[in-house]
């Protein structure tokens, strides 16, 4: 028996019916040992949670190898943000336990903010600064996982889909649309009415989100260029950033927000 063993039998146990069902007995029922003998390998369950975590984390990859070394930082993001997609997608538990201002901390877990932040590196952001943008695309990933974990929880409790349950919700959404009052909504049930999917709904918002912070990182190279200022982006509590900032009014041709030409910034204000 080894700590290993535990973990994995833990892991498939909160796989098939819920982190709850995870306990010290459930598990020496399923390797065939008394309860107390596995204290001897993990002191308890929340240090057993602890490495379940750790564990899935090391061993998930959904992207198919490395990102490339030559990559740069928006491809880099990409795949680390994927990548913690598909830890939620194989394993709806470990959401609850990681998102969360007090997650675990083993080195599989740490690894991950790290290949965040070193995505951003040499971009000239500080360290509190690739630590905000990295916290920003985890909060993306885990805010969007709560739909899919809630879909996956809620098909392994009751064996009914989210579309099952649109289905039966049709005749009521639409008597409410006929109304009237709903105009928008009528012409998103007319133009998509069935259910959308959740992964697409996640690429989505995850590139919108990227085409933000590329805003912001081109809008950085502007107020460099233009102005002096010290290359090292920080991020000042007491200012923020000027909304108006960096960004051209007009849209480009894929609908994302452009930075102006002229230097990314439409007044002597820096962004910070």
């Amino acid at each position: 028996m080894s700590v290993q063993q535990i973990v994995r039998a833990a892991i498939e146990i909160a796989d098939r019916e819920g982190l709850d069902a995870v306990s010290m007995r459930r598990i020496a029922t399923q390797l065939g040992l008394a309860t107390m003998s596995l204290y001897r390998f993990v002191s308890g369950k929340d240090a057993l949670i602890d490495l379940m975590v750790d564990a899935v984390h090391a061993v998930h990859d959904d992207n198919g190898g490395a990102v490339p070394v030559d990559a740069g930082w928006r491809t880099r993001l990409e795949f680390a943000a994927r990548r913690e997609w598909g830890i939620y997608s194989r394993h709806p538990w470990v959401l609850r336990i990681v998102a969360t201002p007090q997650p675990p901390v083993g080195p599989n877990v740490l690894a991950d903010v790290e290949r965040l932040m070193r995505a951003m590196d040499g971009l000239g952001l500080d360290a509190v600064t690739m630590h905000w943008v990295a916290i920003a695309v985890g909060a993306q990933v885990q805010g969007a996982a709560l739909l899919l974990v809630n879909e996956l929880e809620t098909k392994r409790r009751t064996g009914r889909t989210t579309q099952q349950w649109r289905s039966d919700k049709s005749p009521a959404i639409r008597e409410l649309l006929d109304s009237g009052q709903f105009p928008m909504l009528t012409r998103l049930f007319e133009e998509q009415e069935d259910v959308a999917d959740i992964n697409a709904w996640f690429e989505f918002s995850l590139g919108r989100l990227l085409d933000g912070l590329e805003v912001f990182v081109d809008g950085r190279a502007g107020v460099d260029s233009r102005t002096g200022v010290e290359g090292r982006a920080g991020v000042d509590g007491r200012t923020g950033v000027d909304g108006r900032t960096g960004v051209d009014g007009r849209t480009g041709v894929d609908g994302r927000a452009r930075v102006d030409g002229r230097a990314g910034v439409t007044g002597a204000k820096a962004t910070c």
